[in-house]
């Protein structure tokens, strides 16, 4: 008696997530690849809640074996699909597994991980806050209200994303201050899309990047719509920054090209004695001038109070240019901790 063939029955992608659940072996019977397009239909179908569920559950039995880069494939496509079809909350939450599997993964620094991290922030949505609204309307208020939700939460996310993103560049192999390409991702995407601008986080960010002309038009920017008095504490922080890191190449960029711009834009730069304070103090920085440094301090005295960072930015810079070690240090390491509260820890 002859038998029977034994027929492969075809599962829909549900159905087999199902089967590996209670048969986790079985995922290895096919590739990473195979998986992903699984998923993707599930997707596809319109079922994003279940889709991110099987890219967790994959990604994580790719994990328990050792299989990091399997895992991570899946991490970074499914992040990348949540997010292109507007599913932020999801698509954040892959982004954050896929740099907590590269720490566990101990994939080191570089060019290639930084391009997938990049992939990922580029799917975050940009999208614009709804214009000549009528704030007497109870329909444009609500949209408004929504608008605004949605945008903090998407800030949020990618912001979450970036600073492990960062904090893993550190960690493994990238330059002390971590990835300035992820440093400039994360300053843009705050400045662009939080609802809740704040420049010192902003500025913070942009500092620690390589891309001081961008940096440059976004204070130009930000000079065109700020309160007035914002905008000449924007640029000098700016500066005191980049000094304090020693970094005086790119706080000269910064100020040329912000005189650049101003020209080209129309954007006045204010004529106020913290600006002038500004611009002798990128003079005497070029020069061997301890005594001209000093006389700078006591002279704009006033104009350095207005922010209380401005003083302990300043003992930095005298620390990195001029070997003066540090006075008037703020008590209990505050100095450290308002730079973690700028970048966001």
């Amino acid at each position: 008696m002859s038998r029977e063939r034994a027929r492969r029955v075809s599962l829909a992608p549900a159905e087999e997530f199902a089967l590996f659940r209670l048969f986790p072996a079985l995922i290895f019977h096919s590739s990473q690849l195979q998986t992903i397009e699984k998923i993707k239909k599930v997707a596809e179908e319109g079922n994003f809640y279940g889709a991110q569920q099987m890219y967790k559950s994959f990604g994580c039995r790719y994990a328990s074996a050792y299989r990091y880069l399997e895992a991570l494939d899946i991490f970074h496509s499914g992040a990348c699909l949540q997010l292109a079809n507007g599913q932020v909350t999801c698509g954040a939450e892959l982004a954050v597994c896929f740099v907590e599997h590269l720490v566990k993964g101990n994939i080191p620094y570089g060019d290639d991980t930084l391009d997938r991290i990049r992939q990922i922030y580029k799917k975050f949505p940009r999208i614009s806050v709804p214009q000549n609204l009528d704030l007497g309307d109870d329909v444009d208020m609500q949209q408004l209200a929504e608008t605004l939700g949605a945008a903090k939460t998407r800030a949020e996310g990618c912001s979450t994303f970036l600073r492990a993103a960062i904090k893993w560049s550190t960690e493994f192999g990238g330059p002390r201050n971590g990835s300035p390409e992820i440093h400039d991702m994360l300053a843009d995407y705050l400045y662009t899309e939080s609802p809740e601008l704040d420049m010192s986080r902003v500025t913070y960010h942009f500092v620690r990047g390589r891309n001081p002309k961008k940096f440059a038009s976004t204070l130009v920017n930000f000079m065109g719509k700020c309160y007035p008095g914002e905008d000449d504490l924007a640029v000098a922080r700016a500066v005191l920054m980049y000094l304090a890191q020693g970094n005086l190449r790119d706080a000269i960029v910064l100020m040329d090209e912000i005189k650049k711009q101003e020209q080209s834009q129309g954007v006045n730069i204010p004529q106020s004695d913290l600006m002038q304070f500004t611009s002798f103090l990128l003079e005497t920085l070029q020069r061997d001038a301890l005594p001209l440094f000093n006389m700078l301090l006591d002279r704009y005295r006033q104009s350095i109070s207005r922010e209380r960072l401005f003083n302990e930015l300043l003992d930095e810079i005298a620390e990195k240019f001029y070997g003066v070690q540090r006075r008037n240090s703020m008590p209990g390491g505050m100095f450290g901790e308002i730079f973690k509260m700028m970048a966001g820890e």
